[in-house]
């Protein structure tokens, strides 16, 4: 009979830090945005009506829908609560998820050869009440045709993802240039969700340090 093993500092599995804040969202894209600056979180998913209000601007709508996303959250947990919603605009139109194949190739044709915007808006409520910020990035698309778009639909990439492309993904080969926030195209604008969850007192870099 082999001996048991010992576990060591090394080969002890690692115990997962407490949650210091509440995601109201499903996407895991934002959760690993919230990791890579060492936030653990719980998350909790919203369920908001997303449809735009009549004459409301794009960037008051995805803030709109990030705050609404986060209040719900609240009565359900004791954390700090983060809600966000990201929307690709061209030419003042919103584009959300596509419904099929034909909505998709619909607004890659759109996107395809232009420039565009990609907002998204984060929420954070905590001790300071409502906390929120609506950050735009440019998105420049090289000329995709139509062959490109039938195959990027294959992949099931593009099936949820507003404006049916994802820029951390296969579709970063479409991408000539941005200007402004990578990860706010990704999800979530790092730099600006650090001081929201700075000003709500929720640390960044938990159980990042090194122990002397």
């Amino acid at each position: 009979m082999s001996k048991p093993q010992r576990l060591d500092a090394t080969t002890a599995p690692r115990k997962e830090p407490a949650p210091l804040l509440c995601l109201a969202s499903a996407s895991p894209r934002r959760k690993a945005l919230l990791a890579s600056i060492g936030v653990p979180v719980s998350v909790l998913p919203s369920d908001v009506d997303e449809t735009p209000l009549v004459g409301e601007m794009p960037s008051a709508y995805v803030e709109r829908l990030a705050i609404a996303k986060a209040q719900a959250a609240v009565p359900q947990t004791k954390l700090p609560v983060l809600g966000s919603d990201t929307a690709v605009v061209i030419d003042g139109t919103i584009m959300g998820k596509p419904c099929d194949e034909q909505d998709a190739a619909a607004m890659l044709s759109a996107l395809s050869g232009r420039t565009h915007q990609v907002l998204t808006a984060v929420a954070v409520v905590g001790p300071q009440g409502v906390l929120s910020c609506c950050v735009t990035t440019q998105v420049k698309m090289r000329v995709i045709d139509q062959d490109e778009i039938a195959c990027y639909w294959q992949t099931g990439e593009p099936v949820d993802k507003a404006g049916g492309y994802a820029i951390q993904g296969l579709a970063a080969v479409f991408v000539e240039q941005i200007h402004g926030s990578h990860s706010a195209v990704v999800g979530l604008p790092l730099f600006e969700t650090t001081r929201l969850l700075c000003q709500q007192g929720v640390p960044i870099w938990a159980g990042r340090y090194r122990s002397t």
